[in-house]
């Protein structure tokens, strides 16, 4: 079971926040395999979209409706927005805007979703502070190497020893501390170490060091991500994830080990997010599931007439 059973307020959707202050840490790609996941365990997933320069996660949906729509099949997706940059000269003008749209997309879906998966912009700004403060649950993934480690904190360049936190680390301590004080949640803060080298190194045990460090310090606790594979790159143009169906007719090629691989870390991923599921939505995905296996069955008299 990829998530947990649910501890949280009925009728509130379950917020999810992929956030960084570094660009390529693989934010988006995370971000779709975890609404993925969740739309398959039978949960109703809206998304958003903050980076609004760049869109990966956007494009990364889009492309997953186009792959859709010209392979015939029937892949899951999120009812999903953008929010769009101001366009005024004017810097209030521009945030009011995007903070009207990012509330509007919040409201329309909090009370009837599940969960809402949000990907925020590699920089510090107002909208991404506020999505942070609004996180039930925020995963921070970062390449496994020192240059993404400053995200969250600075080492002793002699001996690699952690001596302070980052601009990022503080405004996440300072946005969790605000919700506690605010409405007594509590944000479950997870750093995810992608890229991970499937060697062992120096540097890779140089890195988990740090990060318990850190962890101690922050409260947040850090898992394994996705492995350096090509697989991840080219799932993107076609909008798939490693929890689709490993074929050709879905991957558009033959499938190799690398797939089968590339599963087993985004479920083991999953596993420790612990996010949290709800028995409707389980059964909604064991009815879904049951549909599926008799659609091409006859009919029976019993399925008639009902048991």
């Amino acid at each position: 079971m990829l998530v947990q059973a649910s501890q949280g307020q009925s009728g509130s959707a379950h917020v999810v926040v992929l956030g960084n202050e570094k660009g390529g840490s693989g934010k988006s790609t995370t971000a779709l395999h975890i609404a993925v996941a969740l739309l398959k365990a039978g949960q109703r997933v809206a998304t958003i979209d903050l980076d609004c320069r760049q869109q990966s996660f956007t494009h990364y949906i889009n492309n997953r409706a186009a792959w859709a729509r010209r392979t015939k099949l029937d892949l899951e997706l999120p009812v999903h927005r953008c929010i769009k940059l101001g366009e005024t000269m004017q810097i209030a003008e521009n945030e009011n805007s995007e903070f009207q749209q990012f509330m509007e997309a919040v409201s329309a879906v909090e009370s009837s979703f599940d969960f809402i998966v949000i990907d925020t912009p590699g920089t510090d700004s107002y909208l991404m502070r506020l999505a942070h403060s609004m996180a039930d649950t925020l995963v921070t993934p970062i390449n496994d190497s020192f240059l993404d480690f400053d995200v969250l904190g600075t080492v002793d360049p002699a001996n690699y020893a952690v001596t302070g936190e980052s601009h990022y680390a503080e405004m996440v301590r300072d946005v969790r501390r605000k919700r506690r004080q605010l409405d007594g949640s509590s944000t479950d803060w997870i750093v995810v170490r992608n890229r991970l080298s499937m060697l062992g190194s120096r540097n890779k045990q140089l890195v988990a060091d740090g990060l318990k460090d850190l962890s101690l310090r922050l409260g947040f606790r850090y898992i394994d991500g996705f492995a350096e594979r090509v697989v991840y790159r080219e799932f993107f143009p076609r909008g798939l994830t490693a929890l689709d169906e490993i074929d050709e007719a879905t991957l558009g090629m033959r499938p190799n080990l690398g797939h089968l691989t590339a599963r087993e870390e985004v479920t083991s991923l999953l596993r420790q997010l612990k996010l949290p599921l709800d028995e409707r939505g389980r059964r909604r995905a064991a009815n879904r599931a049951e549909w599926f296996s008799q659609v091409d069955k006859p009919l029976e008299v019993h399925d008639i007439l009902g048991a």
